[in-house]
Protein backbone atom coordinates (compact mmCIF):
# COMPACT_ATOMS: atom_id res chain seq x y z
CA UNK A 1 0.00 0.00 0.00
CA UNK A 2 1.78 3.10 -1.38
CA UNK A 3 0.81 6.90 0.39
CA UNK A 4 1.37 9.95 -1.32
CA UNK A 5 0.83 13.96 -0.83
CA UNK A 6 -2.01 14.84 -3.48
CA UNK A 7 -4.02 13.82 -5.69
CA UNK A 8 -1.05 13.65 -8.55
CA UNK A 9 1.48 13.72 -5.77
CA UNK A 10 0.10 10.48 -4.13
CA UNK A 11 -0.12 8.20 -7.41
CA UNK A 12 2.79 5.90 -8.83
CA UNK A 13 5.34 7.37 -10.88
CA UNK A 14 4.10 6.01 -14.12
CA UNK A 15 0.67 7.59 -13.14
CA UNK A 16 2.09 10.64 -12.58
CA UNK A 17 4.29 10.69 -15.74
CA UNK A 18 0.45 9.87 -18.18
CA UNK A 19 -0.98 12.65 -16.05
CA UNK A 20 1.31 15.32 -17.03
CA UNK A 21 1.34 14.17 -20.45
CA UNK A 22 -0.47 17.22 -23.06
CA UNK A 23 -2.90 14.69 -24.30
CA UNK A 24 -4.86 15.23 -20.85
CA UNK A 25 -5.28 18.64 -21.21
CA UNK A 26 -8.11 18.31 -23.32
CA UNK A 27 -10.77 15.76 -23.19
CA UNK A 28 -14.88 15.09 -23.54
CA UNK A 29 -16.83 17.36 -21.48
CA UNK A 30 -13.75 18.67 -20.34
CA UNK A 31 -12.44 15.24 -18.86
CA UNK A 32 -9.27 13.57 -19.61
CA UNK A 33 -9.12 12.29 -23.22
CA UNK A 34 -9.21 8.73 -23.77
CA UNK A 35 -5.73 6.68 -23.56
CA UNK A 36 -6.40 5.17 -27.60
CA UNK A 37 -7.78 8.88 -28.93
CA UNK A 38 -4.13 10.22 -27.51
CA UNK A 39 -2.34 7.35 -29.08
CA UNK A 40 -3.99 7.91 -32.47
CA UNK A 41 -3.39 11.82 -32.29
CA UNK A 42 0.31 11.11 -31.40
CA UNK A 43 0.64 8.77 -34.26
CA UNK A 44 -0.61 10.67 -36.63
CA UNK A 45 -3.37 8.61 -38.23
CA UNK A 46 -4.89 9.16 -40.71
CA UNK A 47 -8.80 8.90 -40.84
CA UNK A 48 -9.79 5.78 -43.58
CA UNK A 49 -11.39 7.78 -46.96
CA UNK A 50 -14.77 8.88 -47.24
CA UNK A 51 -17.33 6.98 -49.17
CA UNK A 52 -18.43 10.25 -51.12
CA UNK A 53 -21.89 8.36 -52.23
CA UNK A 54 -24.02 6.51 -50.75
CA UNK A 55 -26.70 4.18 -51.95
CA UNK A 56 -29.93 6.89 -51.76
CA UNK A 57 -27.45 9.43 -52.91
CA UNK A 58 -26.57 7.65 -56.31
CA UNK A 59 -30.46 8.29 -56.93
CA UNK A 60 -30.80 11.50 -55.28
CA UNK A 61 -33.50 9.69 -52.68
CA UNK A 62 -30.95 11.10 -49.97
CA UNK A 63 -29.13 14.08 -49.02
CA UNK A 64 -25.65 13.69 -50.46
CA UNK A 65 -24.07 13.42 -46.90
CA UNK A 66 -20.51 11.19 -46.86
CA UNK A 67 -21.78 7.69 -45.34
CA UNK A 68 -18.65 7.49 -42.99
CA UNK A 69 -20.01 11.29 -41.81
CA UNK A 70 -23.38 9.59 -41.04
CA UNK A 71 -22.10 6.95 -39.37
CA UNK A 72 -19.63 9.31 -36.83
CA UNK A 73 -22.92 11.26 -36.44
CA UNK A 74 -24.64 8.37 -35.46
CA UNK A 75 -22.23 7.23 -32.92
CA UNK A 76 -21.82 10.58 -31.42
CA UNK A 77 -25.30 10.32 -30.70
CA UNK A 78 -24.43 7.40 -28.15
CA UNK A 79 -21.78 9.12 -26.44
CA UNK A 80 -21.86 11.52 -24.03
CA UNK A 81 -18.17 12.30 -22.55
CA UNK A 82 -16.75 9.02 -21.64
CA UNK A 83 -19.80 7.29 -21.13
CA UNK A 84 -20.74 5.60 -24.82
CA UNK A 85 -23.97 3.18 -25.04
CA UNK A 86 -23.30 0.37 -27.27
CA UNK A 87 -25.75 -1.20 -29.68
CA UNK A 88 -26.77 -3.48 -27.13
CA UNK A 89 -27.62 -1.07 -24.49
CA UNK A 90 -24.32 -2.24 -23.12
CA UNK A 91 -22.91 1.02 -21.45
CA UNK A 92 -19.54 1.67 -21.05
CA UNK A 93 -17.20 4.48 -19.19
CA UNK A 94 -13.51 4.93 -21.14
CA UNK A 95 -14.04 1.90 -22.55
CA UNK A 96 -14.60 -0.18 -19.55
CA UNK A 97 -17.94 -1.86 -18.54
CA UNK A 98 -19.75 0.15 -15.99
CA UNK A 99 -21.17 -2.96 -14.36
CA UNK A 100 -17.39 -3.70 -13.74
CA UNK A 101 -16.34 -0.85 -12.25
CA UNK A 102 -19.52 -0.94 -10.23
CA UNK A 103 -18.34 -4.01 -8.54
CA UNK A 104 -14.32 -3.58 -8.45
CA UNK A 105 -15.50 0.00 -6.88
CA UNK A 106 -17.22 -2.01 -4.22
CA UNK A 107 -14.34 -4.21 -3.35
CA UNK A 108 -12.14 -1.59 -3.20
CA UNK A 109 -14.92 0.68 -0.95
CA UNK A 110 -15.02 -2.40 1.33
CA UNK A 111 -10.90 -2.69 1.92
CA UNK A 112 -10.01 0.84 2.22
CA UNK A 113 -13.30 1.31 4.75
CA UNK A 114 -12.66 -1.77 6.64
CA UNK A 115 -8.67 -1.36 6.79
CA UNK A 116 -9.71 1.77 8.95
CA UNK A 117 -10.77 -0.21 11.82
CA UNK A 118 -7.40 -1.31 12.54
CA UNK A 119 -6.32 2.72 12.89
CA UNK A 120 -7.41 4.44 16.22
CA UNK A 121 -9.48 7.08 16.04
CA UNK A 122 -7.24 10.53 16.26
CA UNK A 123 -7.49 14.51 15.89
CA UNK A 124 -7.22 15.26 12.15
CA UNK A 125 -3.32 16.25 10.98
CA UNK A 126 -2.78 18.69 8.10
CA UNK A 127 -1.10 16.00 6.47
CA UNK A 128 -4.22 13.77 6.50
CA UNK A 129 -5.90 15.62 3.84
CA UNK A 130 -3.02 14.63 1.49
CA UNK A 131 -2.60 11.36 1.99
CA UNK A 132 -3.61 8.63 -0.73
CA UNK A 133 -3.74 5.53 0.16
CA UNK A 134 -3.05 2.49 -3.02
CA UNK A 135 -3.98 -1.17 -3.08
CA UNK A 136 -3.83 -3.85 -6.40
CA UNK A 137 -6.02 -6.25 -6.56
CA UNK A 138 -5.33 -9.07 -8.60
CA UNK A 139 -8.01 -11.67 -10.21
CA UNK A 140 -6.31 -14.57 -8.11
CA UNK A 141 -6.49 -12.40 -5.19
CA UNK A 142 -3.41 -11.64 -2.56
CA UNK A 143 -2.65 -11.69 1.30
CA UNK A 144 -4.69 -8.20 1.53
CA UNK A 145 -7.65 -8.73 -0.89
CA UNK A 146 -9.82 -10.96 -1.89
CA UNK A 147 -9.93 -13.23 -5.44
CA UNK A 148 -12.03 -11.96 -8.16
CA UNK A 149 -13.56 -12.17 -11.28
CA UNK A 150 -13.29 -8.42 -12.70
CA UNK A 151 -9.86 -7.62 -14.43
CA UNK A 152 -6.97 -6.31 -12.43
CA UNK A 153 -6.97 -3.31 -11.03
CA UNK A 154 -5.71 -0.38 -8.94
CA UNK A 155 -8.16 1.02 -6.38
CA UNK A 156 -7.08 4.97 -4.49
CA UNK A 157 -8.57 5.83 -1.58
CA UNK A 158 -7.99 9.59 -0.89
CA UNK A 159 -7.45 11.12 2.42
CA UNK A 160 -9.10 8.01 4.56
CA UNK A 161 -8.36 9.73 7.62
CA UNK A 162 -9.69 13.30 7.10
CA UNK A 163 -12.92 11.29 5.12
CA UNK A 164 -13.81 8.95 8.21
CA UNK A 165 -13.59 12.11 10.85
CA UNK A 166 -16.58 13.37 8.23
CA UNK A 167 -18.70 10.36 8.53
CA UNK A 168 -18.14 10.59 11.66
CA UNK A 169 -19.41 13.95 12.30
CA UNK A 170 -22.07 13.44 9.83
CA UNK A 171 -23.54 10.93 12.21
CA UNK A 172 -22.06 7.73 9.76
CA UNK A 173 -21.00 4.63 11.68
CA UNK A 174 -18.44 2.26 9.63
CA UNK A 175 -20.89 -0.89 9.66
CA UNK A 176 -23.31 1.30 7.91
CA UNK A 177 -21.70 3.19 5.15
CA UNK A 178 -20.12 -0.37 4.09
CA UNK A 179 -23.52 -2.20 4.50
CA UNK A 180 -25.04 0.73 2.01
CA UNK A 181 -22.18 0.50 0.01
CA UNK A 182 -21.25 -2.68 -0.48
CA UNK A 183 -24.43 -5.68 0.97
CA UNK A 184 -25.97 -5.53 -2.28
CA UNK A 185 -25.70 -4.35 -5.69
CA UNK A 186 -25.11 -0.88 -6.67
CA UNK A 187 -27.91 1.00 -9.18
CA UNK A 188 -26.67 2.78 -12.31
CA UNK A 189 -29.07 5.65 -13.05
CA UNK A 190 -29.33 5.27 -16.90
CA UNK A 191 -29.09 9.28 -18.01
CA UNK A 192 -26.37 11.00 -16.68
CA UNK A 193 -27.07 14.21 -18.04
CA UNK A 194 -24.86 16.94 -19.92
CA UNK A 195 -21.66 15.80 -17.99
CA UNK A 196 -20.93 12.20 -19.17
CA UNK A 197 -20.57 10.99 -15.68
CA UNK A 198 -22.04 8.19 -14.42
CA UNK A 199 -24.03 7.34 -11.39
CA UNK A 200 -24.68 4.47 -8.87
CA UNK A 201 -27.35 4.66 -6.00
CA UNK A 202 -27.14 2.41 -2.98
CA UNK A 203 -30.26 0.24 -2.54
CA UNK A 204 -31.03 1.85 0.48
CA UNK A 205 -31.23 4.74 -1.33
CA UNK A 206 -28.88 6.99 1.41
CA UNK A 207 -25.39 7.47 -0.98
CA UNK A 208 -24.85 8.58 -4.44
CA UNK A 209 -21.29 7.81 -6.53
CA UNK A 210 -20.27 9.93 -9.22
CA UNK A 211 -17.57 9.86 -11.50
CA UNK A 212 -15.66 13.27 -11.84
CA UNK A 213 -13.34 14.55 -13.98
CA UNK A 214 -9.41 14.92 -12.82
CA UNK A 215 -10.02 18.66 -12.09
CA UNK A 216 -12.71 18.21 -10.32
CA UNK A 217 -11.19 15.44 -7.82
CA UNK A 218 -8.02 17.77 -7.70
CA UNK A 219 -10.09 20.57 -6.66
CA UNK A 220 -12.33 18.70 -3.75
CA UNK A 221 -8.82 17.55 -2.13
CA UNK A 222 -7.77 21.08 -1.86
CA UNK A 223 -10.82 22.25 -0.37
CA UNK A 224 -10.78 19.31 2.13
CA UNK A 225 -9.45 21.84 4.84
CA UNK A 226 -11.80 24.31 4.52
CA UNK A 227 -14.63 21.70 4.41
CA UNK A 228 -13.44 20.51 7.58
CA UNK A 229 -13.41 23.99 9.19
CA UNK A 230 -16.64 25.43 7.67
CA UNK A 231 -18.19 21.94 9.49
CA UNK A 232 -16.84 22.55 12.46
CA UNK A 233 -18.13 26.03 12.69
CA UNK A 234 -21.71 25.38 10.76
CA UNK A 235 -22.70 21.78 11.26
CA UNK A 236 -26.12 23.17 9.80
CA UNK A 237 -25.45 23.14 5.70
CA UNK A 238 -27.08 22.81 2.41
CA UNK A 239 -23.74 22.21 1.12
CA UNK A 240 -23.05 18.46 -0.12
CA UNK A 241 -22.20 15.75 2.40
CA UNK A 242 -18.74 14.03 0.73
CA UNK A 243 -18.12 10.31 2.22
CA UNK A 244 -15.47 9.39 0.06
CA UNK A 245 -13.14 10.21 -3.16
CA UNK A 246 -11.47 7.37 -4.97
CA UNK A 247 -9.60 6.39 -8.27
CA UNK A 248 -10.45 3.57 -9.66
CA UNK A 249 -7.47 2.15 -12.47
CA UNK A 250 -7.82 -0.44 -15.29
CA UNK A 251 -6.02 -1.24 -18.43
CA UNK A 252 -4.09 2.65 -17.93
CA UNK A 253 -7.79 4.16 -17.14
CA UNK A 254 -8.36 6.75 -14.22
CA UNK A 255 -12.12 6.68 -13.09
CA UNK A 256 -12.36 8.97 -10.14
CA UNK A 257 -15.17 8.48 -7.92
CA UNK A 258 -16.79 10.57 -5.09
CA UNK A 259 -18.83 9.36 -2.78
CA UNK A 260 -21.88 11.77 -1.53
CA UNK A 261 -25.30 12.19 0.42
CA UNK A 262 -28.86 11.24 -2.04
CA UNK A 263 -30.83 14.76 -1.73
CA UNK A 264 -33.53 13.77 -2.77
CA UNK A 265 -36.04 10.61 -1.71
CA UNK A 266 -36.66 8.21 -4.58
CA UNK A 267 -39.11 6.28 -2.91
CA UNK A 268 -41.65 8.88 -3.61
CA UNK A 269 -42.42 10.40 -6.56
CA UNK A 270 -41.51 14.43 -5.97
CA UNK A 271 -44.39 16.78 -7.87
CA UNK A 272 -41.81 18.86 -8.91
CA UNK A 273 -38.48 18.95 -8.95
CA UNK A 274 -36.17 22.67 -9.95
CA UNK A 275 -32.42 23.24 -10.36
CA UNK A 276 -32.04 27.31 -9.59
CA UNK A 277 -28.93 29.35 -9.87
CA UNK A 278 -30.75 33.36 -9.99
CA UNK A 279 -29.58 33.45 -13.67
CA UNK A 280 -32.31 34.17 -16.03
CA UNK A 281 -30.28 33.12 -19.45
CA UNK A 282 -31.68 30.23 -21.04
CA UNK A 283 -32.70 29.08 -17.81
CA UNK A 284 -35.64 27.30 -19.00
CA UNK A 285 -36.24 23.39 -19.16
CA UNK A 286 -36.32 22.36 -22.96
CA UNK A 287 -38.93 20.61 -25.01
CA UNK A 288 -36.88 17.35 -24.58
CA UNK A 289 -36.37 17.77 -20.61
CA UNK A 290 -39.89 18.62 -20.39
CA UNK A 291 -41.18 15.50 -21.94
CA UNK A 292 -40.03 13.22 -19.10
CA UNK A 293 -42.13 12.03 -16.74
CA UNK A 294 -40.50 13.84 -14.35
CA UNK A 295 -38.67 16.46 -15.79
CA UNK A 296 -36.08 18.79 -13.99
CA UNK A 297 -37.43 22.81 -14.10
CA UNK A 298 -34.55 25.73 -14.11
CA UNK A 299 -35.32 29.12 -12.96
CA UNK A 300 -37.39 30.97 -15.47
CA UNK A 301 -40.26 28.03 -15.10
CA UNK A 302 -40.09 28.58 -11.27
CA UNK A 303 -41.25 31.97 -11.95
CA UNK A 304 -43.85 31.09 -14.17
CA UNK A 305 -45.10 27.73 -11.57
CA UNK A 306 -44.71 30.22 -8.64
CA UNK A 307 -45.07 33.72 -9.69
CA UNK A 308 -45.58 35.15 -5.81
CA UNK A 309 -43.30 32.35 -4.51
CA UNK A 310 -43.35 29.45 -1.92
CA UNK A 311 -44.28 30.56 1.30
CA UNK A 312 -42.30 29.40 4.64
CA UNK A 313 -43.42 30.15 8.23
CA UNK A 314 -40.93 33.42 9.80
CA UNK A 315 -38.55 31.17 11.68
CA UNK A 316 -38.15 28.60 8.99
CA UNK A 317 -37.49 31.30 6.77
CA UNK A 318 -34.66 32.96 8.64
CA UNK A 319 -32.87 29.72 9.48
CA UNK A 320 -32.95 28.78 5.48
CA UNK A 321 -31.78 32.10 4.32
CA UNK A 322 -29.03 32.59 6.75
CA UNK A 323 -28.00 28.82 6.41
CA UNK A 324 -27.85 30.11 2.25
CA UNK A 325 -25.80 33.29 3.40
CA UNK A 326 -23.32 31.43 5.31
CA UNK A 327 -22.75 29.02 3.01
CA UNK A 328 -22.53 30.97 -0.05
CA UNK A 329 -20.04 32.73 1.96
CA UNK A 330 -17.86 29.70 2.13
CA UNK A 331 -18.07 29.17 -1.55
CA UNK A 332 -17.09 33.03 -2.09
CA UNK A 333 -13.80 31.83 -0.54
CA UNK A 334 -12.94 29.15 -2.26
CA UNK A 335 -13.95 31.30 -5.65
CA UNK A 336 -16.51 28.77 -6.67
CA UNK A 337 -19.55 29.55 -8.90
CA UNK A 338 -22.23 28.25 -11.00
CA UNK A 339 -23.91 25.76 -8.30
CA UNK A 340 -27.22 25.43 -8.03
CA UNK A 341 -29.77 24.94 -5.51
CA UNK A 342 -31.62 21.86 -6.12
CA UNK A 343 -34.95 21.97 -4.71
CA UNK A 344 -37.59 19.07 -4.78
CA UNK A 345 -41.26 20.07 -4.00
CA UNK A 346 -43.62 17.45 -2.74
CA UNK A 347 -47.40 18.53 -2.54
CA UNK A 348 -49.35 16.87 0.40
CA UNK A 349 -52.66 18.23 -0.98
CA UNK A 350 -52.27 17.04 -4.34
CA UNK A 351 -50.88 13.76 -3.24
CA UNK A 352 -54.45 13.28 -0.95
CA UNK A 353 -56.46 14.13 -4.01
CA UNK A 354 -54.58 11.65 -6.31
CA UNK A 355 -55.11 8.69 -3.49
CA UNK A 356 -58.86 9.77 -3.96
CA UNK A 357 -58.71 9.67 -7.51
CA UNK A 358 -56.52 5.99 -7.04
CA UNK A 359 -57.61 4.44 -3.77
CA UNK A 360 -55.02 1.48 -4.72
CA UNK A 361 -52.56 4.00 -4.96
CA UNK A 362 -50.16 3.59 -1.35
CA UNK A 363 -46.81 3.46 0.73
CA UNK A 364 -46.30 -0.44 -0.37
CA UNK A 365 -47.28 0.21 -4.51
CA UNK A 366 -44.04 1.15 -6.65
CA UNK A 367 -43.09 4.40 -7.17
CA UNK A 368 -41.65 6.36 -9.56
CA UNK A 369 -38.33 7.26 -8.69
CA UNK A 370 -36.93 10.40 -9.15
CA UNK A 371 -35.65 11.85 -12.68
CA UNK A 372 -33.84 14.37 -10.96
CA UNK A 373 -30.08 16.38 -10.63
CA UNK A 374 -27.57 16.15 -8.31
CA UNK A 375 -24.16 17.23 -8.07
CA UNK A 376 -23.33 18.42 -12.06
CA UNK A 377 -27.42 18.58 -12.63
CA UNK A 378 -27.50 15.04 -12.52
CA UNK A 379 -30.22 13.44 -14.60
CA UNK A 380 -32.42 9.64 -14.14
CA UNK A 381 -34.36 7.97 -16.14
CA UNK A 382 -36.99 6.22 -14.50
CA UNK A 383 -36.12 3.10 -12.17
CA UNK A 384 -39.43 1.15 -10.92
CA UNK A 385 -38.29 -0.19 -7.52
CA UNK A 386 -41.13 -1.99 -5.34
CA UNK A 387 -42.31 -1.94 -2.07
CA UNK A 388 -39.01 -3.21 -0.64
CA UNK A 389 -36.97 -0.20 -1.51
CA UNK A 390 -39.87 2.11 0.23
CA UNK A 391 -39.49 -0.54 3.23
CA UNK A 392 -35.42 -0.54 3.40
CA UNK A 393 -35.77 3.30 3.47
CA UNK A 394 -38.77 3.08 6.00
CA UNK A 395 -36.19 0.82 7.89
CA UNK A 396 -33.32 3.15 7.40
CA UNK A 397 -35.66 6.24 8.76
CA UNK A 398 -36.87 4.46 11.75
CA UNK A 399 -33.43 3.25 13.50
CA UNK A 400 -30.61 6.27 13.95
CA UNK A 401 -30.14 8.34 10.56
CA UNK A 402 -27.39 7.30 9.06
CA UNK A 403 -26.83 10.97 8.22
CA UNK A 404 -26.90 13.28 10.15
CA UNK A 405 -28.47 16.69 9.53
CA UNK A 406 -29.23 15.23 6.20
CA UNK A 407 -32.53 16.08 5.63
CA UNK A 408 -33.86 19.69 4.30
CA UNK A 409 -35.29 20.45 7.49
CA UNK A 410 -31.82 18.98 9.89
CA UNK A 411 -30.04 21.11 7.60
CA UNK A 412 -30.99 24.49 8.49
CA UNK A 413 -32.40 24.69 12.17
CA UNK A 414 -31.15 22.34 15.23
CA UNK A 415 -34.91 21.04 16.27
CA UNK A 416 -38.13 19.93 13.98
CA UNK A 417 -41.35 18.07 14.68
CA UNK A 418 -42.47 16.01 13.12
CA UNK A 419 -44.55 17.28 10.05
CA UNK A 420 -47.25 14.67 9.11
CA UNK A 421 -47.77 11.31 10.97
CA UNK A 422 -48.78 9.68 7.95
CA UNK A 423 -46.50 6.81 6.98
CA UNK A 424 -46.09 7.47 3.44
CA UNK A 425 -45.04 11.14 4.19
CA UNK A 426 -41.63 11.59 3.17
CA UNK A 427 -39.51 12.79 6.24
CA UNK A 428 -37.27 15.44 6.84
CA UNK A 429 -39.06 17.71 4.34
CA UNK A 430 -39.33 21.98 5.16
CA UNK A 431 -42.54 22.24 5.46
CA UNK A 432 -44.16 25.62 3.16
CA UNK A 433 -47.06 26.69 1.66
CA UNK A 434 -47.42 27.46 -2.13
CA UNK A 435 -50.19 30.48 -3.34
CA UNK A 436 -53.02 28.50 -3.65
CA UNK A 437 -52.65 27.61 0.29
CA UNK A 438 -51.38 23.95 -0.45
CA UNK A 439 -49.16 22.14 2.05
CA UNK A 440 -46.15 21.18 0.69
CA UNK A 441 -42.82 19.41 1.41
CA UNK A 442 -39.85 20.72 0.47
CA UNK A 443 -36.35 18.99 0.14
CA UNK A 444 -32.97 20.74 -1.06
CA UNK A 445 -29.69 21.22 -1.12
CA UNK A 446 -26.99 23.27 -2.79
CA UNK A 447 -25.16 21.47 -5.64
CA UNK A 448 -22.37 21.69 -8.42
CA UNK A 449 -19.84 23.05 -5.84
CA UNK A 450 -16.66 21.50 -7.55
CA UNK A 451 -16.65 25.02 -10.71
CA UNK A 452 -14.32 27.07 -9.31
CA UNK A 453 -13.57 30.47 -11.28
CA UNK A 454 -10.90 29.47 -13.67
CA UNK A 455 -9.63 31.08 -16.82
CA UNK A 456 -12.00 29.27 -18.88
CA UNK A 457 -15.04 30.37 -16.93
CA UNK A 458 -13.48 33.82 -16.86
CA UNK A 459 -13.73 33.49 -20.73
CA UNK A 460 -16.76 32.01 -20.93
CA UNK A 461 -18.16 34.95 -19.25
CA UNK A 462 -16.55 37.68 -20.90
CA UNK A 463 -18.20 35.91 -24.32
CA UNK A 464 -21.58 35.65 -23.02
CA UNK A 465 -21.41 39.16 -21.72
CA UNK A 466 -20.81 40.89 -24.66
CA UNK A 467 -23.64 39.53 -26.68
CA UNK A 468 -26.18 39.34 -23.71
CA UNK A 469 -26.72 41.34 -20.16
CA UNK A 470 -23.79 40.35 -18.24
CA UNK A 471 -25.81 40.51 -15.23
CA UNK A 472 -28.10 37.25 -16.60
CA UNK A 473 -25.69 34.89 -17.43
CA UNK A 474 -24.84 31.48 -15.18
CA UNK A 475 -20.79 32.32 -15.51
CA UNK A 476 -20.09 34.97 -13.05
CA UNK A 477 -17.44 36.27 -10.85
CA UNK A 478 -17.79 34.32 -7.45
CA UNK A 479 -18.62 37.45 -5.38
CA UNK A 480 -21.61 38.22 -7.86
CA UNK A 481 -22.40 35.38 -8.18
CA UNK A 482 -23.34 34.56 -4.51
CA UNK A 483 -24.92 37.47 -3.86
CA UNK A 484 -27.12 36.99 -7.01
CA UNK A 485 -27.95 33.41 -5.71
CA UNK A 486 -28.79 34.81 -2.39
CA UNK A 487 -31.00 37.73 -3.30
CA UNK A 488 -33.28 35.12 -6.04
CA UNK A 489 -33.58 32.46 -2.88
CA UNK A 490 -34.74 35.40 -0.54
CA UNK A 491 -36.81 37.35 -2.92
CA UNK A 492 -38.23 35.50 -5.69
CA UNK A 493 -38.19 31.57 -4.54
CA UNK A 494 -38.75 32.03 -0.73
CA UNK A 495 -41.16 34.14 0.85
CA UNK A 496 -42.10 34.80 4.48
CA UNK A 497 -45.49 33.48 4.87
CA UNK A 498 -47.68 37.31 6.70
CA UNK A 499 -46.88 37.61 10.41
CA UNK A 500 -50.94 37.53 11.24
CA UNK A 501 -51.23 34.11 9.09
CA UNK A 502 -47.92 32.83 10.69
CA UNK A 503 -49.63 30.86 13.96
CA UNK A 504 -52.94 29.59 12.22
CA UNK A 505 -50.77 28.31 8.75
CA UNK A 506 -47.90 26.81 10.93
CA UNK A 507 -50.74 25.03 12.99
CA UNK A 508 -52.45 23.91 9.75
CA UNK A 509 -49.26 22.51 8.38
CA UNK A 510 -48.58 20.32 12.16
CA UNK A 511 -52.11 19.64 11.95
CA UNK A 512 -52.55 18.60 8.77
CA UNK A 513 -55.21 20.83 8.20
Amino acid sequence: MATGASLDEGITVEESSIMSHPKYSAGDSGEEMSDEEGTERGRGKKPPPLDIMSAGDANGSGPKTPTNMSRHKSEKERKIGHRRVGVGGEITYKKIQTSQIMGSIQLGIQHAVGGLASKPERDLLMQDFMTVETCNFPTMGSNHTPAHHFTEFKFKNYAPIAFRYFRDLFGIQPDDFLMSMCSAPLRELQNPGASGSIFYLTEDDEFIIKTVQHKEGEFLQKLLPGYYMNLNQNPRTLLPKFFGLYCYQCNSKNVRLVAMNNLLPSSVTLHQKYDLKGSTYKRKANKFEKSKKSPTFKDLDFMEHHPEGIFLEADTYSALIKTIQRDCRVLESFKIMDYSLLVGVYNLDQCAREKLENPNLGSNENFDSLDSTQPDSLERDEITRGGNIALNRSKSINRQRLVAHSTAMESIQAESEPIDQQDDVPPGGIPARNAKGERLLLFMGIIDILQSYRLKKKLEHTWKAMIHDGDTVSVHRPGFYAQRFQDFMAKTVFKKIPSRQTDKAKCKILLGG
